[in-house]
């Protein structure tokens, strides 16, 4: 199935959802750790990026500094779609809210400070609400 294109939809189906637990983003050194499961990778020149569970991080002893809540955007957003992820970043940015976005083949997901996590989804509810 081909994903949403049209902005107006984007922004009034995507149902931000908040997924349980605490997230962190860390490096890792010669692949991923044994009992660590990420829910993101990266692949940058200075190493491997990886958004874990808070916990797994800890068992594994992985160094972070950012603890997020993540959001998944629960409309079927196309990877070629223009302007969705610029309107949420504006609707978070203007409430002070940092985000880091990461786009699935299904879903954006975004990456916000874990204690305004609950306070971002109501940005972005405000945000789809408002495009009605």
């Amino acid at each position: 199935m081909t994903g949403e294109t049209d902005l107006h939809t984007l922004l009034s189906d995507m149902r931000p959802e908040l997924n349980p637990g605490r997230y962190v983003f860390t490096m890792a050194e010669g692949g991923v750790p044994s009992g660590v499961t990420p829910v993101v990778t990266v692949a940058e020149q200075e190493g491997l990026t990886l958004v874990v569970p808070q916990a797994e991080a800890d068992a594994a002893g992985m160094a972070y500094d950012y603890v997020a809540g993540w959001i998944t955007l629960r409309v079927h957003s196309a990877l070629a779609s223009v302007g969705l992820t610029a309107a949420v970043s504006r609707a978070l940015a203007d409430a002070d809210l940092s985000c880091n976005i990461v786009a699935g083949f299904h879903h954006d997901h975004l990456f916000v400070p874990y204690e305004q996590a609950e306070r971002a989804v109501d940005v972005l509810r405000q945000l789809a609400g408002g495009s009605d």
